[in-house]
């Protein structure tokens, strides 16, 4: 069936820019909201510093990061590793597992070794309880997808009225999960943490590998002569752009992260069963004499509040080979295909996914889902090999159904397309895109 309710966006933009400092931006809209008044702000910031030696992985959570403040509408939120230069880090010298952003509330009061009994947590929609409850997220992916919020929709943060009662304020944390393979003696390997690569202490019996073997502090086996190797700080730079949430109509959106690992739903369970990663085995000889060496991996989630899905996006690992979101009726709502890179500069590196094409509505439309409608998760992945610790996730931007006049719908679909935003190899905007 014909994904006739979304845009496929394959992005395959290049640029050769030199690394942009700190910067804070003010940027018009489309047309139709240049006529308001609206500005579309941008700001760029730097995590806390990564120390990384050959072989060493960085798994750390950090609070009250730097990050816009005010009662705002996020549209986009891209990030990547760079070094204490501001130049970009490739996959192959460091490999960026994953970078996640969440808000949470914290007592104001809180003192500071207290502050973690005071933190509460605000995730996102679901589905994944406690798991994936990221409100931005993307891998080694990052340079190369799109991460835009649509007009007139938006990630709203920063009400005044959200905080629960006692002093507390919203604050935003930051995880990045980085490993460094510079001298890895298998870097892929290391980047799908297979334990036997891992000076690992403890695993499940069975568990090839994964996150529980690329934990913080572990270390990934080198070559002789990189074991001593010095250490280098790095960062992840990450640029958030928004618009003021008073000056602009925005429609309000809910995120859920849907995972093909969740099989509650057909083990007949009442609870999500998100295990988020798994292992893809390599595929029997008959399979690959009959051409047929594909992993495939199916399951269906359910959406506690359905909705218009007005952006979505997979996420895979190197050896993904696309995935799909179909809704009850079997129907597409979106595909989602990695892009692999063929070279050496970051951004394009050889081996590694690059970037994540993803899904918008058609103009004037939306894929529409119904409050408890079961959605099918197909996810994809050659089976050449075995491959460890592989994701098969999506991600939905869902509002509440908009039903437009017909005035509405055309002046809508007479808008001028926003800007794409992207950080390959550093921050960096396309005015208007092309409508496939």
């Amino acid at each position: 069936m014909s994904p006739s309710s979304f845009l496929v966006l394959l992005v395959t933009f290049f640029t050769s820019a030199a690394a942009a400092p700190l910067h804070l931006t003010a940027q018009p809209l489309v047309a139709g909201a240049r006529r308001h008044g609206h500005l579309l702000k941008s700001k760029t910031f730097l995590s806390p510093p990564i120390s990384l030696r050959p072989g060493s992985v960085s798994n750390k959570w950090y609070h009250d990061v730097a990050f816009p403040r005010g009662h705002l509408a996020l549209k986009s939120f891209n990030g990547e590793l760079v070094d204490a230069r501001g130049a970009p880090v490739p996959l192959h010298e460091t490999y960026l597992h994953h970078w996640l952003v969440s808000p949470y509330y914290s007592s104001a009061a809180a003192a500071a070794a207290a502050a973690a009994e005071r933190r509460r947590p605000r995730p996102n929609a679901g589905v994944c309880l406690g798991l994936l409850g990221q409100f931005f997220g993307l891998g080694a992916e990052t340079r190369r997808t799109a991460t835009r919020v649509p007009d007139p929709y938006g990630v709203e943060i920063g009400d005044p009225a959200a905080p629960p009662d006692g002093g507390y304020v919203e604050r935003w944390s930051l995880n990045v999960h980085a490993i460094d393979t510079r001298g890895a003696a298998d870097k892929l390997g290391c980047a799908e943490c297979r334990c036997d690569l891992y000076n690992v202490t403890v695993n499940e019996a069975g568990y090839a590998g994964g996150a529980q073997c690329c934990y913080d502090q572990a270390r990934c086996r080198v070559e002789e002569g990189f074991a001593d190797g010095e250490p280098r700080v790095l960062f992840l730079r990450y640029t958030v752009m928004w618009v003021d949430w008073s000056d602009a109509a925005v429609v309000p959106v809910r995120i859920y992260i849907l995972d093909v690992t969740d099989t509650a739903l057909l083990d007949g369970k009442s609870e999500p069963d998100c295990k988020v990663e798994y292992t893809v085995e390599e595929c029997s000889a008959e399979n690959r004499a009959r051409n047929e060496c594909v992993d495939v991996k199916v399951t269906k989630e359910v959406l506690p509040r359905g909705g218009d899905i007005v952006y979505a996006v997979g996420h895979q690992h190197a050896g993904g080979t696309g995935t799909s979101l179909h809704g009850e009726d079997g129907r597409l709502l979106c595909w989602s295909m990695p892009t692999y890179g063929d070279g050496e500069e970051a951004g394009n590196e050889a081996g590694y996914v690059v970037g994540m094409s993803t899904c918008y509505p058609s103009p004037g439309g939306a894929a529409r889902v119904r409050d408890g409608e079961a959605l099918t998760v197909v996810s994809n992945y050659t089976g050449e090999r075995r491959r460890t610790g592989v994701m098969g996730h999506f991600y939905l931007l869902v509002a509440d159904e908009q039903e437009q006049q017909p005035q509405q719908r055309l002046a809508l679909n007479k808008q001028q397309p926003s800007s794409l935003c992207f950080s390959f190899p550093v921050s960096w905007c396309i005015p208007a895109w092309l409508s496939f």
